[in-house]
């Protein structure tokens, strides 16, 4: 039996709508771009979780170096996904694990020259279609990146 009032909003919420919420529309603009980021890194064989691992270990492989452990807290990946993207990245020969130089308990995550070649061509695509989704936005893109780090900082 409905109990709610004709006067009521349907939910008990301080928005007068979906369009007001922030949560509601960074979800469906999150779908939106990752729907795009598939759909670009298609072609190149790629998911967008896979590019994500790759471009890390590519851009971090230079300057650290690196576990799986390291690469899920760089991307922010959780451990058993990271696990698995790695292993998939490791299986198409993108990346490589050896004994790492200081705990031969740990192993190192290096991306092998196919992987690195993928990641620049891979970064490109990324970039272009990152710049297409946010031309609505291009004259404030500094702050619109500002905001997001505000909000990864609690993250």
């Amino acid at each position: 039996m409905n109990t709610r009032k004709p006067t009521d909003p349907p939910l008990p919420t301080r928005f007068s709508g979906p369009a007001e919420s922030p949560g509601f529309l960074l979800w469906r603009v999150s779908n939106a771009w990752q729907r795009r980021q598939r759909a670009a890194l298609q072609p190149l064989g790629l998911t967008h979780s896979q590019f994500v691992i790759l471009a890390c270990a590519t851009w971090f492989g230079e300057k650290e170096t690196l576990t799986q452990t390291r690469i899920g807290e760089l991307t922010g990946v959780d451990p058993m996904t990271t696990s698995q993207i790695v292993r998939s990245l490791e299986s198409l020969k993108y990346l490589t694990r050896r004994t790492h130089p200081d705990d031969p308990r740990a192993k190192m995550i290096v991306v092998t020259s196919a992987g690195r070649a993928l990641a620049q061509r891979a970064v490109v695509v990324v970039e272009q279609t990152d710049a297409a989704f946010f031309r609505a936005v291009a004259d404030d893109a500094g702050g619109l990146v500002k905001l997001l780090q505000a909000l990864a900082k609690d993250e």
